[in-house]
């Protein structure tokens, strides 16, 4: 058979005891006998079985709290020890050490005791020497020894040893053997960060340490040839991978990747009225709040409603029949809200290729967080992009004061600019937008497309003129020449809002100044590529 090895003894050692009652009979019943620490030991006895303790098994008892325990050649040189090598045999035999078949470890709940809040002193005592120390052992010696660190692991770990008659085989070692060493460099991550960015304060310590978990294989990446998998942190998951699929396809990569826009940007209307945004290829291409959701959606959609088409749709509030009845009425890839009624459910029930998402509490657009991006050999990280402007932070910088109507419409566009990719132009009115130019890389092509899309979009619904007559417009970056400007004033703008700091800032001013517009300067840009 595949180099299939007895298990004799096995050595459990828990923090998290799932499942360990029916792996424990299971063991027994196959005449392995049983050596454990502490709680594990006790759990074992409390289910009726016969275990030796480690202290007995060493011929040294636990000492400074628990510290040390495992940390002894009679434990180590079980789990180490080639079975079929001679001189090792001949260590074992002079120093009394039997040999240990399978290690049953999972290790001191570290995250867990992070994420509580604990005090530094807890924390630092739930950092697990020992058990790594085993798990790390065990896997080396894959060739004899088999290692189990999740009780997600022993369903199928019983059924391989019932089929094997009690033993386990090489490939199956290996299996574990690597999904120990990922464990236990998980372990470190979490360790490691910790210590860097939280309790040495770096934002970006010497070594960035990552573990990431893998959740699902997706059905292909951003293209069919391309094949991709959604991984989570070790807190687990969070913003649109803790989302709820009530129903649909799987989700794609494409549709994680624009869920994942989507939701940040209502995100940003989070405590506001009803809103509702909609998003195609990683752009916003309409964004809207309103007296109701069905009205919200109904602007964001009248904003672009070519692009709408096969979007990914998200509202800050639980959807209601109405709000659903008008987003079924076209193709949607993806729905994206805090909850839904019983209504909004059935009538999104017999749209079964949609998919419905839906995530509770929507996530803070000012959390603090990093943003990875990799480049070819190697990887850029930054701070998130969770900047905001007040009214009180921005400066007039022309002769004219905005009206009330433009400041809430020009905060209104840059906000939702920080979600538009770069170069973006954002025209909005009457809390929705107007025009949305993104991607390009003339800011004056931006300025004219989202132009454009309003003009189509008028002429689509009958209206008399675009609805950038008369908006507020934001650019997410400083106009290098008054050109841009110029083009926004031409499809119907009246007041502009802008990060400012051009060489030809003077240039800028001087041409709003002579169109009467009014403008302000945010002091901050928000790329985003």
């Amino acid at each position: 058979m595949d180099n299939v090895v007895k298990v004799r003894r096995a050595l459990l050692s828990v923090s998290d005891k799932a499942g360990l009652e029916a792996l424990a009979a299971a063991l027994v019943r196959h005449g392995v006998a049983l050596v454990s620490t502490g709680g594990t030991a006790a759990a074992l006895r409390g289910w009726g079985h016969a275990v030796q303790d480690v202290a007995e098994l060493t011929g040294s008892p636990e000492m400074m709290d628990g510290r040390v325990k495992t940390l002894h050649p009679r434990v180590h040189g079980g789990l180490l020890a080639l079975r079929d090598n001679a001189e090792h045999v001949a260590a074992m035999d002079a120093n009394g050490i039997l040999p240990i078949d399978l290690a049953v470890i999972n290790l001191y709940p570290f995250a867990a005791t992070v994420a509580k809040g604990a005090a530094r002193d807890e924390i630092i005592e739930n950092i697990d020497i020992g058990g790594p120390a085993m798990v790390r052992s065990s896997a080396k010696n894959h060739g004899d020894v088999a290692i189990l660190t999740d009780p997600g692991q022993y369903e199928n770990f019983i059924a391989a040893l019932d089929a094997n008659g009690g033993g386990t085989t090489l490939a199956l070692r290996k299996r574990l053997a690597a999904a120990a060493f990922a464990h236990t460099a998980a372990y470190d991550a979490a360790v490691a960060s910790w210590f860097g960015i939280t309790d040495q304060a770096e934002q970006f310590p010497p070594v960035l340490a990552l573990a990431l978990t893998r959740a699902e294989t997706l059905r292909y990446g951003e293209n069919p040839h391309q094949q991709a998998a959604l991984y989570l942190p070790q807190s687990g998951a969070s913003g649109v991978a803790a989302a709820r699929q009530v129903q649909g396809k799987e989700l794609s990569y494409n549709n994680l990747n624009d869920a994942d826009g989507a939701l940040e940007l209502i995100a940003e209307f989070r405590d506001a009225g009803p809103a509702c945004a909609i998003i195609k290829h990683a752009n916003p291409c309409g964004v809207a709040t309103g007296s109701s959701l069905a009205q919200a959606y109904k602007a964001a959609f009248d904003c672009d409603p070519v692009s709408a088409f096969g979007g990914i749709i998200a509202v800050n509030q639980p959807l209601d029949g109405p709000t659903a009845e008008a987003i079924a009425g076209i193709f949607t890839e993806v729905v994206i809200a805090p909850g839904a009624d019983a209504d909004a459910l059935a009538v999104f029930a017999g749209k079964k290729n949609l998919r419905l998402l839906l995530t509770g509490a929507l996530p803070d657009p000012r959390r603090a967080g990093l943003a990875l991006r990799q480049i070819g050999g190697g990887m850029l990280v930054q701070s998130r992009d969770n900047g905001a402007v007040s009214r009180a932070e921005c400066k007039v910088v022309t002769k004219r004061e905005p009206t009330d109507a433009e400041w809430a419409d020009m905060l209104f566009a840059w906000t939702v600019a920080r979600h538009v990719k770069s170069n973006a132009i954002v025209y909005a009115k009457g809390g929705s937008t107007a025009g949305i130019g993104a991607g390009q890389m003339s800011r004056l092509d931006s300025t004219r497309i989202a132009a454009v899309k309003a003009r189509d979009a008028a002429e689509a619904a009958g209206w008399a003129q675009p609805r950038t007559s008369g908006s507020a417009v934001a650019s997410d970056a400083f106009f290098p020449f008054a050109d841009g400007l110029i083009a926004a004033a031409e499809a119907g703008a009246t007041a502009i809002i802008q990060p400012g700091g051009s060489i030809r800032d003077a240039e800028v001013i001087a041409a709003a100044d002579e169109r009467g517009l009014a403008m302000v300067y945010t002091g901050m840009r928000h790329f985003k590529h």
